[in-house]
């Protein structure tokens, strides 16, 4: 039997995709697309084609986007491995 002090770890429950991530980061820095274009130099067309997935990121995609938001671009590249870096990176 468990003591109220001991804690079982919870399990994830979620995958997010590149695109959510990006529109997560872009979300809790208050930002637009056209405004997160401005930081990382992609046109604002291309931010929402990453967002909802009808484009891959490639390595210069996330290496602007992670620039932009001050992160390194694995968190945008690998959410499934670094879920729990992107609340830390804001």
């Amino acid at each position: 039997m468990k003591k109220n002090n001991e804690f079982v770890a919870a399990k994830p429950h979620a995958t997010l995709t590149t695109g959510e991530v990006i529109r997560m980061l872009r979300e809790l820095k208050g930002w637009t697309q056209e405004q997160l274009a401005e930081q990382s130099g992609l046109n604002a067309k291309n931010i929402s084609l990453l967002e909802n997935g009808r484009i891959d990121i490639g390595k210069k995609r996330a290496v602007q986007l992670a620039e932009a938001f001050n992160i390194h671009p694995a968190i945008i590249m690998f959410p499934e491995y670094e879920t729990d870096l992107i609340w830390n990176a804001v």
